[in-house]
């Protein structure tokens, strides 16, 4: 099974930028949707950004102009690049794939970020 581990979190003030990686352990080919979602305390998890296996990119409202997900099939690995981030952003944020064939889900562990005002 195709283990997710996101890294790249941290502490970063109002306005900085943050990148997010998720790292597949196997190619990434054989996952039709890759997708970042973040929980902030007391709150449920909710969608950020996807890229499909062609691809097409959706962004949630708050995240559309700010951030950016791409992916690198070479290194098996997914990015999102936080800009502008404000303390509203501060969630543990998770990397998420869909696999091609079976439609299993896949989960990282998280990473934290925390944006302080």
């Amino acid at each position: 099974q195709v283990q997710l581990v996101e890294s790249g979190g941290g502490l970063v003030e109002f306005g900085g930028s943050l990148r997010l990686s998720c790292a597949a352990s196997e190619s990434i080919s054989g996952i039709i949707v890759m997708s970042w979602y973040r929980q902030a305390p007391g709150k449920q998890r909710e969608f950020v950004a996807y890229v499909s296996a062609l691809g097409d990119t959706d962004y949630a409202i708050s995240a559309k102009g700010r951030f950016t997900i791409t992916k690198d099939f070479a290194k098996n690995t997914v990015y999102l690049q936080m800009n502008s981030l404000k303390p509203e952003d501060t969630a543990v944020y998770y990397c998420q794939g869909i696999v091609s064939g079976t439609s299993e889900v896949l989960w990282g562990q998280g990473t934290q970020v925390t944006v302080s005002s």
